[in-house]
């Protein structure tokens, strides 16, 4: 409920703090004082966007409050999903600056306009006779239905709102599958569109064992073989000159070693020389007995070269083709195909899996609108009955009202069925939906109905009518203020009222006041009780001057 406001330079008004009660509040006062300046605070909360003219004194801001008791509304999950914090006493705040910029808090938190609308019309829901549209539209026509049936049903062993919670929770499942079977078959289209290329790509790689391959080794081998006169000639000379016969260098130096162990003992740097000698005859022997191993390997392999420059060409050909660098990096696009390749040939099944997983969903959906439309044409009746009972004491006795359930070819927030009110407040007129058959004042009436009877079966933010009653008096203003006192005893209600009949019927009653002083006209909004009451209504009796009758009357009316 709506426990407090507070307005700062908003239209007529230049400071108001306002306390309001819960059940029934009255709004009153004379045409033009300035009654609808509080609905018009009341849109900024809800997120409307602001309107400059509204600022009173354009030097300072504008400042809209109000603070509401949310306990019962069910709404933690929903300030969750907008990173706010729950406070079952909330604050919601609207600032309009001199600069025209507009700001908008929940509980201290900024927020959007986006964030504020969709909170605040948890909270409040406007009503008058020019703000039909909410009573056309599908959703608000499903909800009230749907909470029909969770009322009739709430003791059975299949209450309606345990059916409703599982088709939302399968209804979920179901359009995950479909979104997850989309983007399966959308990568199946993508990925088979390659696969034939991505095939021949890992074939081609694959059949050159790249894992095996040793690039350096195979180019010093292809080196080696392309130069074997040249290596064999080297070896043979060098090897030679080594060890020919008494004038090769090995033979030679082993003279020399003889020679210096003689003269040895002379001295210990001739001993020196001596074994430098030998570790340098030692090392150029070992070098001869390679060296005549490396001659022996060399040998003509015309066949083999041709094997190695096949290699190298093809290795260079797969460089230039994938713009590689060396045999790593084809190793990682081989694998990378590979990869493709195998997810390509799973996507198959994964999709299989996923068609079979939507199936199941649909068909569980299916199983759930059918019990969901049972119920509705079930209890549908009854509804359409009391409807018209309370529009016919509204003054419509010739009203008809049906509720259509039309065949959805696809599932609905709350099943397949596509719900539609029709109406028609005139005898052997046709029943046509609401945005076609009603007037303004006629629609207004046929809301009142709903949401009295929508009040019993679910719980409705603060509702404020304003002037619904326009175009009604005597009995029908009666029964009007009849159904409110009804509603406000599981809700809040406000009514900005112009009859007496309505505004003797609130708990609290409110009067707006238009005063000017030297400077500038403002309103005011003030508590009535007793006397200040009875003269109220006393004069919206009489119109003109109160005489006691009207007093009398107003006293009957109030009692």
């Amino acid at each position: 409920m709506l426990k407090k406001i507070q307005i700062e330079n908003f239209a007529l008004i230049d400071s108001l703090e306002l306390d309001l009660q819960k059940n029934l509040t009255m709004i009153t006062g004379e045409t033009g004082a300035g009654k609808s300046i509080l609905l018009g605070a009341l849109v900024l909360i809800l997120g409307n966007r602001a309107d400059l003219s509204a600022i009173r004194d354009t030097s300072r801001k504008c400042i809209v409050e109000a603070q509401f008791e949310i306990t019962s509304l069910g709404l933690k999950d929903l300030f969750q999903e907008f990173d706010l914090d729950y406070e079952n006493v909330s604050f919601l705040r609207r600032e309009i600056l001199p600069s025209g910029k507009s700001r908008a808090f929940i509980n201290d938190t900024p927020v959007t306009l986006a964030v504020m609308n969709n909170i605040g019309k948890r909270l409040v829901d406007i009503h008058s006779q020019h703000q039909t549209l909410q009573l056309s539209k599908d959703t608000f026509q499903a909800e009230v239905l749907n909470a029909y049936i969770i009322e009739a049903t709430k003791n059975s062993k299949e209450p309606a709102l345990l059916i409703l919670d599982n088709y939302k929770r399968e209804l979920v499942v179901f359009k995950n599958a479909q979104k997850e079977l989309k983007k399966l078959q959308s990568q199946e289209a993508l990925l088979s569109k390659e696969l034939d290329y991505n095939n021949f790509l890992l074939e081609e790689l694959e059949s050159v064992h790249l894992d095996k391959i040793d690039q350096t080794a195979l180019e010093e081998e292809n080196e080696q073989l392309s130069n074997v006169e040249t290596i064999t000639e080297v070896f043979t000379e060098f090897n030679t000159s080594l060890s020919e016969d008494d004038h090769g260098i090995l033979d030679q130096l082993r003279q020399l070693q003889n020679k210096l162990q003689s003269i040895s003992s002379y001295s210990t740097n001739y001993a020196s020389i001596r074994e430098r000698l030998s570790s340098v005859l030692l090392e150029l022997e070992d070098v001869y007995e390679e060296s005549s191993r490396e001659a022996d390997k060399v040998e003509a392999d015309p066949e083999r070269l041709l094997q190695i420059n096949t290699s190298l060409t093809i290795l260079e050909n797969l460089y230039r083709k994938h713009q590689a660098v060396d045999v790593p990096s084809l190793i990682q696009l081989r694998d990378e195909l590979a990869d493709k390749v195998f997810v390509s040939q799973g996507l198959e099944k994964k999709i299989k899996t996923q068609e079979k997983l939507l199936q199941e969903s649909e068909k569980s959906l299916l199983k759930i609108s059918k019990v969901l439309h049972d119920l509705r044409i079930k209890h549908k009746v009854s509804l359409e009955q009391e409807i018209i009972q309370v529009v016919i004491e509204l003054g419509m006795p010739n009203a008809q009202f049906k509720i259509e359930l039309l065949p959805l070819d696809y599932f609905g927030d709350s099943g397949k069925d596509m719900i539609q009110f029709t109406f028609t407040a005139n005898k052997g007129s046709q029943l046509l939906p609401l945005d076609k058959a009603a007037s303004g004042g006629e629609l207004s009436r046929l809301m009142l109905a709903i949401k009295s009877i929508l009040s019993r079966c679910k719980k409705l933010p603060t509702i404020i009518f304003d002037e619904i009653d326009t175009g009604v008096s005597g009995a029908i203003a009666t029964k009007m203020a009849d159904i409110m006192t009804v509603m406000s005893k599981e809700m809040q209600v406000m009514a900005i009222t112009h009859l007496p009949q309505i505004a003797a019927a609130g708990d609290d009653h409110l009067i707006v006041k238009k005063q000017t002083d030297e400077k500038m006209t403002y309103s005011t909004i003030q508590r009535l009780d007793g006397d200040d009451r009875l003269e109220e209504i006393a004069q919206m009796l009489s119109g003109g001057t109160i005489s006691d009758a009207a007093r009398e009357n107003a006293r009957a009316l109030l009692n």
